[in-house]
């Protein structure tokens, strides 16, 4: 995979910036501007050469036959939205938080916008998820204005959600997305 991603970013002209943090094992990665579905190839370029052990969720249902190996391959891991608990279904953040504090090592990738389109409110599970496994969130970006993929802030959840949200958005105001128009304001 790292020698397909080298190959994606020479052809694209795309760059690295930053680095993942020394020691870091677990983390909630935030991909920020999502505004294409050209940003999951060039995230997942820029993690594997950065060298993060990056995944993702997807539907259990989805995971199946070709597609599901594939999706696997690319640091997918299925998700089962209706395992019961008790008498509920789990919610996608339990999972999530569950995966984090079994895991020694787990880097999951989100998209807090939760659409490709614009979206004036952030999704707030990814923050939940953090603090509950008590893991930061790292901001990961892909700015195509400059071609430049990388790392962030790196944000210790306090439980002061709006206050943390707004510097990871402050940050995020700085890159410009593939479309621009639909990205953080």
């Amino acid at each position: 995979m790292k020698l397909l991603a080298r190959l994606i970013f020479w052809i694209s002209g795309w760059k690295i910036s930053g680095k993942w943090p020394d020691g870091l094992k677990k983390a909630v990665l935030i991909a920020i501007p999502h505004t294409s579905n050209w940003d999951l190839i060039y995230a997942l370029s820029a993690f594997y050469l950065m060298g993060v052990p990056v995944k993702f969720t997807i539907k259990k249902e989805i995971m199946v036959g070709p597609l599901g190996w594939l999706i696997k391959a690319l640091g997918g891991i299925p998700i089962d939205r209706k395992k019961v608990i008790g008498k509920r279904k789990q919610t996608y953040t339990e999972a999530m938080i569950q995966m984090l504090n079994e895991s020694d090592e787990l880097v999951m990738m989100v998209t807090p916008e939760g659409t490709r389109s614009y979206a004036p409110r952030w999704k707030s599970g990814f923050y939940h998820i953090a603090l509950g496994a008590e893991v930061p969130v790292v901001v990961g970006f892909l700015d195509y204005k400059r071609k430049l993929a990388g790392i962030g802030p790196v944000i210790q959840p306090n439980g002061n959600l709006q206050e943390q949200m707004e510097e990871m958005k402050a940050f995020g105001r700085t890159i410009t997305g593939k479309y621009p128009d639909q990205g953080i304001r």
